[in-house]
């Protein structure tokens, strides 16, 4: 159902994959996707971009008898991870590589475009190639922009995320919150450096962090709803120089997960009072930043949803299955909030290998099946008599 064959989309994957870009740089990548949109000479077809955030782009196909304007994003930034798959067509950027599988989100997305800039949709049609989704929270940048305003404005938002335990094509989601929201922990404590044989002239900031660092395990345990769940993880703890030096100072860096909104909010504050009980009680001075931005939890809108979830399990060519929600993060949470949607998981067939691993390798079998599915639905959801 793409106007590209699986040939194509497979060889624009790999060329994805070979120039993968950091969050807000991806200007390489922005052109050749343009490259690609222009090669349709499709007459129903408009660009927009963004200034205040330049990798962006947005495309928007003209429908035939349009009574809704339907969006679908992809995102387009990498990590900064070194591949070790020793692929062919592996990363020619260094130490920067598609390890969460977003060539094949943009891939998908150009053979979803690439359908309906060979057949012209009854309805209007919005593609939102997102810049900064691992980092910097692209989604909430372009909205704040006023990007989605007039006629570049959608009535609902939809999206997909691979997910390597799943068999390849298959189309998963369920009903309410798919992922978590998350929250941002950067902490640095301030004391005094001194010998380790006089700690009565020192203040220890590593005591101090050892003591947040126990403290904040509580929170989960003892504050949210075990039913519900969450998480609070402190990936990082950096202080000292030497065994016999008392630490000056120390840092960490974690995350705050959870499914619902409220319970995030509960969790910030309860780390904040944590912080400021440390401060107080060993005498360090704490500086505390909790940063969002638009990572909050993918909450899948009912009605939506449910249209999604009626199509692709009466759909023969469709592969789907109804999963549990997941303690992944992603900032389409954001634009769920702004405009009805959903969210689902695309089975890319590497149960080996987890997201951001180095040694991700997707089944390319996974693409026509993700782009029949969303034409599909795409099109029964313009056949529709009511939003």
């Amino acid at each position: 159902m793409s106007a590209f064959t699986e040939s194509e989309l497979i060889q624009i994957r790999r060329h994805l994959h070979q120039i993968p870009e950091l969050a807000l740089h991806e200007t390489q990548t922005q052109a050749y996707l343009e490259q690609v949109i222009n090669d349709l000479n499709c007459s129903w077809l408009t660009f927009k971009h963004v200034p205040a955030v330049p990798t962006a782009l947005l495309v928007r196909l003209q429908g035939t008898a349009p009574n809704r304007t339907m969006g679908y994003r992809t995102d387009i930034d990498a990590l900064p991870v070194t591949e070790e798959t020793g692929l062919p067509f592996a990363s020619q950027h260094a130490g920067v590589m598609h390890a969460c599988g977003h060539d094949i989100h943009m891939t998908v997305a150009l053979g979803v475009l690439a359908h309906f800039a060979s057949v012209q949709p009854r309805d209007n049609l919005l593609f939102f190639f997102q810049p900064a989704e691992e980092a910097e929270y692209g989604g909430k940048r372009v909205f704040d922009a006023g990007a989605f305003t007039g006629d570049w404005r959608p009535d609902e938002f939809y999206g997909l995320h691979d997910d390597p335990q799943l068999p390849a094509g298959q189309i998963a989601t369920r009903m309410g919150t798919l992922f978590a929201g998350t929250t941002e922990i950067h902490v640095t404590f301030t004391g005094k450096s001194g010998h380790a044989a006089f700690p009565q002239k020192a203040n220890d900031a590593i005591v101090a962090a050892a003591a947040f660092v126990m403290q904040v395990q509580t929170i989960v345990a003892r504050n949210v709803d075990p039913v519900r769940g969450g998480v609070v993880t402190l990936g990082t703890f950096h202080a000292g120089t030497i065994g016999n030096v008392i630490a000056g100072s120390a840092h960490l860096d974690g995350t705050i997960r959870a499914f619902r909104q409220s319970d995030i909010e509960m969790m910030q504050q309860r780390v904040r009072r944590i912080a400021e009980g440390v401060g107080a009680t060993y005498d360090v001075q704490v500086t505390l930043k909790l940063i969002q931005g638009g990572y909050m939890p993918v909450e899948n809108a009912p009605a939506q949803t449910q249209a999604l979830i009626d199509y692709m399990t009466q759909a023969p060519e469709v592969d789907f299955a109804t999963v549990p929600p997941a303690m992944t993060g992603e900032d389409f949470g954001f634009l769920l909030q702004q405009f009805p949607g959903t969210m689902v998981w695309l089975g890319v067939g590497d149960p080996a290998h987890s997201l951001h691993s180095a040694q991700l390798n997707p089944d390319e079998a996974a693409l026509m099946p993700g782009v029949t599915a969303w034409v599909g639905f795409l099109t029964a959801r313009m056949e529709a008599t009511h939003v």
